[in-house]
This record gives structure tokens, C-alpha cells and sequence, in this order.
């Protein structure tokens, strides 16, 4: 029965995805992959809030599952980063490409350890 939260997760967090890159997308500059970014720092933010929270007890597997597994594995998209970060370089737009990659790594480990402190706040 877990796969069913898994899929439930899943079927949220990809469209998801897709409606928040184009949201994203009409409003920023398109040369710098906003939508990615944002999704995948949500993500992150997402996780550490859930991991923070199973830490305490106030976060079950059925949870992590749906949530962790399902949501943000079809939110988050390391495939789509590697992509554009690919084709950023490849139209010439390196210094881009080089800011994609730090500040999506930076913010989304940031944003994992801010997701930790507060669920931890929240539920110590």
C-alpha cells in the first residue's frame, strides 16, 4: 500500500512542477532557469522540513512517503537542472550556467538545513 502514497505524492508534485516553471517562466527572465530553481529550493525546503519533523516523532513513514518520496521526487528535478545548465553553456551563456549551478546547490542546501532548524523549532 505505500506505492498508493508514492503515486498520490507524485501526481501533485509533477504537475506541480510544470504549472510553477511556466508561472515562473512568464514573469522572470527566461536566459536563467527561474522555474527550476524555484521548485527544486522549495523542494529542498520541503524535505528538511520533513525530515526535521520525522526526527521528533511528529512525522511518520506513511508521511515521508507521500511527501518526501512522492511530492517532492516528482517537484524536484536534478535531471532538468543538469539539462539547462547543459544548455546554458552551450548557447554561450557560461557565467549563467556557473550561477545555476552554485546557487542552486548553495540555496538548496540552505534551504534543506532552514527546512531541520525550523521543524525542529516547531516540534522540539
Amino acid at each position: 500500500m505505500n506505492w498508493v502514497l508514492v503515486v498520490i505524492g507524485g501526481m501533485v508534485g509533477a504537475p506541480l512542477r510544470y504549472l510553477t516553471d511556466r508561472a515562473v517562466r512568464m514573469r522572470y527572465d527566461p536566459v536563467f532557469p527561474w522555474g527550476t530553481f524555484a521548485v527544486n529550493v522549495t523542494g529542498c525546503l520541503v524535505l528538511g522540513l520533513l525530515t526535521g519533523a520525522a526526527e521528533s516523532g511528529a512525522a511518520g513513514p506513511h508521511l515521508q512517503l507521500l511527501l518526501g518520496t512522492g511530492l517532492c521526487g516528482a517537484l524536484t528535478t536534478y535531471s532538468t537542472f543538469s539539462y539547462e545548465t547543459l544548455r546554458l553553456t552551450e548557447t554561450g551563456a557560461g557565467l549563467y550556467a556557473a550561477a545555476n549551478v552554485v546557487a542552486s546547490v548553495a540555496t538548496g542546501l540552505g534551504a534543506a538545513f532552514a527546512g531541520v532548524w525550523i521543524a525542529r523549532g516547531l516540534w522540539a
